[in-house]
C-alpha cells in the first residue's frame, strides 16, 4: 500500500467506530410482526484501525424485490436476519433498476448523477463511471469484485467514458469483473444476454464468456462469487464484492405455465411478465401463495382512484384473470428468489469455510420494489408508492448487533455506509447525498431528513388525447416527492399532486392533497419539497423542520403502526 493510501486511512480512523471487539449480542429477535425486539449488544470501538483490520464487505442486491418477498428466503432470514440488523424503513429513492444502481455506485440521487431511465439517452450510456464507489475502495486498498447485472444497456449501449462499444468494456476500479452483457447491434452472438436466465453472456475481465448456455444464471453468479471469495481468502488486503442478481426481475425463456392471453376488464390483452426458473423449484410456493402479494384480503385493489395521478387514474380494477396472472407472477418471483436464497446460503458457507466470515460485513438488499396489484397496477415500479419505494435491507457479520432499526435507509445512504466501513469516505468522487447507517448500527437516531423520491413515468397519451405526463420539470424527471416519517408529498410535471398521512393511511388509499383541512400541511411540505428536490451533498442531509422530524421512540411507534395497517389489509407486512 502506498504512503498516500496509508495516510488517507489514518485520517479516517475516526470513521471506523464499529471495528473493535463485539462484546456480546443478546436478544433473539424474530423478523416478522410489527413489534421490535430491541438489540442490546454493546459494540466497543477501537481507537485506531489499520488496513489489515478493515472488514470485507459483500453486498448482495436483488432486482425488483419487494420487502415482503423476504418471507420466501429462509436462508437469508436464518443466517442474516436472525443474526444481524433489519432496517424497517429502507427505500430506493428512484425505484427503477438503472438509476438505482447508478445511485449505489455514486452515492448520489438521480438528479445529480443524471441517469434518469434505462432507455436511451438516460441508461448506461449516460453514466460516467470513471470515479465510483469501486474506485474509492480500490484506491483505499481494497480488492474489488463485481458479479452480475450492471446498469441496463451495458453491452448494448455505448460507453460514455470511451465513446465506443461497452461489450468488452470494464469500468475503472474493479479488480475482477464478471458482468452480464446485453448483445449490441451486429453482435456475432445470436442469442443470450443479461435477461436470459438460461443463456447469460458474461464479460469476464474484458473477455467474453459464452459458455453458460443451459445454466441458470443465479447459480452461475453464485459459483463466480464463491470462487472469488476462495481466491481472496487469507492474509492481505480486504475485499469488496457486489453480487448483483437479476432475480426476481422478469426474464426469459418463456416457460409452460407462464400467464398468457390475460385480458383486463376492457378486454385488452395484458402482458404479465415473469422470471424463468429452474425446473426443480417450480411449484415450490404454490400452496403458500394463494393470491398476489398486492391483492387485499378482501375487496378491490382500490375502489376509488380519483385521488391518484393520471398515470394511475385510467387503470381499471384488475380482472379475475389479471389477479390470477399476478398470483402466478408472485409464485414465480418467489421461486426465483428461493434460488438466490440458496446461493446466499452457499456464499456464507464459503465465507465461513475460508475463515473470512469473522471479518466480513454482508448486506442484502434490492435495487427497487415492485407493484403486484396495489393501486390497480398489476406490475411495475417508478411510482413513489410504498410497494415500489420500499426495499429490504439486512446487515450482518462482523461487529453488527442483532435486532431491528427504524432510521430511514436509502440507496445513496447504503453507499455512504460502505464507504465509511471501508475508511474510503474521503476518496468518494462527490460528497454523499445519503446518510451513512454506521451510527445506526449502534442505535437508532430518529428520522431527521426526508427521502427525496424521483422518477420518469411514461409520457404516452391516453385514447382521449389527454397526456398522462408532460415532459420533465427542468430535467428528465416528471415526478418528484418527499417522504418523511409520517407524510408523503409528490408533485408531477402535469400538475398532479399527492399527499398522504401514512400514520392513518399506510396503504395510501386516500389522497389529502385537495382536502382543505390539510392545506397547511401541504403548504409546509411544498416548502420542504422546494428545498430538497434538487439537493446535493450536505444539502440533502439538512434536518427537517422540528415538527416533521421523529425521535427514535416516535419513529419506532409510527413504523409499527404503519406496518399493522399493511398487515390488516394484505396479511403480511412490508
Amino acid at each position: 500500500m502506498t504512503n498516500t493510501v496509508t495516510n488517507a486511512l489514518a485520517r479516517r480512523r475516526t470513521l471506523l467506530p464499529l471495528f473493535g471487539v463485539l462484546v456480546l449480542a443478546v436478544v433473539a429477535a424474530a423478523m416478522y410482526g410489527p413489534v421490535e425486539r430491541r438489540a442490546t449488544a454493546t459494540v466497543v470501538s477501537a481507537s485506531a484501525a489499520s488496513a489489515a483490520t478493515r472488514p470485507n464487505i459483500v453486498v448482495v442486491m436483488a432486482d425488483d424485490m419487494r420487502t415482503d418477498d423476504l418471507r420466501f428466503m429462509p436462508a437469508v432470514r436464518s443466517l442474516l436476519v436472525r443474526n444481524g440488523l433489519t432496517f424497517r424503513n429502507s427505500f430506493s429513492p428512484y425505484p427503477l433498476c438503472c438509476p438505482a444502481r447508478a445511485s449505489f455506485l455514486t452515492g448520489e440521487y438521480a438528479h445529480n448523477h443524471r441517469v434518469f431511465s434505462h432507455t436511451a439517452p438516460w441508461g448506461f450510456e449516460a453514466f460516467d463511471d470513471r470515479a465510483t464507489l469501486a474506485t474509492a475502495l480500490h484506491g483505499s486498498g481494497y480488492r474489488t469484485a463485481f458479479v452480475g447485472k450492471y446498469l441496463n444497456g451495458y453491452g448494448k449501449q455505448p460507453s460514455k467514458v470511451t465513446g465506443g462499444s461497452s461489450f468488452q468494456y470494464v469500468p475503472n476500479g474493479w479488480t475482477d469483473w464478471y458482468a452480464a452483457v446485453q448483445r449490441p447491434p451486429g453482435s456475432p452472438y445470436r442469442s443470450g444476454g443479461t435477461y436470459n436466465y438460461m443463456h447469460t453472456i458474461f464479460n469476464v475481465n474484458g473477455s467474453i464468456d459464452d459458455t453458460h448456455r443451459g445454466e441458470y444464471q443465479t447459480s452461475v453468479l453464485g459459483r463466480f462469487s464463491r470462487s472469488l471469495v476462495r481466491r481472496y481468502a487469507g492474509p492481505g488486503r480486504p475485499f469488496f464484492m457486489w453480487v448483483s442478481a437479476v432475480a426476481p426481475h422478469f426474464g426469459g425463456p418463456r416457460e409452460k405455465g407462464d400467464p398468457t392471453h390475460v385480458r383486463d376488464r376492457r378486454g385488452h390483452y395484458v402482458d404479465i411478465a415473469t422470471p424463468a426458473r429452474p425446473t426443480w423449484v417450480r411449484g415450490h410456493f404454490d400452496r403458500q401463495i394463494q393470491r398476489a402479494s398486492g391483492k387485499p384480503r378482501t375487496g378491490p385493489s382500490e375502489a376509488d382512484v380519483r385521488d391518484k395521478p393520471r398515470t394511475l387514474r385510467f387503470l381499471p380494477e384488475p380482472s379475475r384473470a389479471e389477479w390470477q396472472g399476478v398470483r402466478d407472477s408472485t409464485r414465480q418471483r418467489a421461486e426465483a428468489l428461493f434460488v438466490l436464497d440458496r446461493q446466499v446460503k452457499a456464499l456464507v458457507a464459503t465465507l465461513k469455510a475460508t475463515g473470512e466470515w469473522r471479518n466480513t460485513v454482508l448486506m442484502f438488499t434490492s435495487d427497487n420494489g415492485y407493484f403486484l396489484g396495489e393501486h390497480r397496477k398489476v406490475q411495475g415500479k417508478i411510482n413513489a408508492h410504498e410497494p415500489s419505494l420500499r426495499v429490504p435491507l439486512v446487515v450482518a457479520g462482523r461487529g453488527i448487533p442483532h435486532g431491528e432499526r427504524f432510521d430511514p435507509a436509502t440507496t445513496p445512504g447504503l453507499t455512504a455506509t460502505v464507504a465509511q466501513l471501508a475508511g474510503a469516505t474521503g476518496r468518494m468522487p462527490v460528497p454523499a447525498d445519503g446518510i451513512s447507517l454506521v451510527p445506526s448500527f449502534r442505535r437508532d437516531r430518529g428520522w431527521r431528513a426526508p427521502v427525496v423520491t424521483e422518477g420518469r413515468l411514461d409520457t404516452k397519451v391516453l385514447p382521449s388525447q389527454v397526456p398522462l405526463m408532460a415532459e420533465g420539470f427542468h430535467d428528465a424527471r416528471n415526478t418528484i416527492g418527499i417522504r418523511t416519517a409520517r407524510w408523503k408529498y409528490v408533485e408531477y410535471s402535469n400538475g398532479d399532486t399527492e399527499l398522504y398521512d401514512l400514520d392513518t393511511d399506510p396503504n395510501e388509499l386516500t389522497g389529502l392533497q385537495d382536502d382543505p383541512k390539510y392545506a397547511h400541511v401541504k403548504a409546509e411540505l411544498r416548502k420542504v419539497w422546494l428545498q430538497y428536490k434538487d439537493c446535493r451533498g450536505a444539502a440533502c442531509r439538512v434536518p427537517l423542520p422540528a415538527n416533521l422530524q421523529r425521535s427514535p421512540a416516535q419513529n419506532h411507534t409510527g413504523t409499527n403502526a404503519q406496518s399493522r395497517g399493511v398487515q390488516a389489509r394484505y396479511g403480511h407486512w412490508r
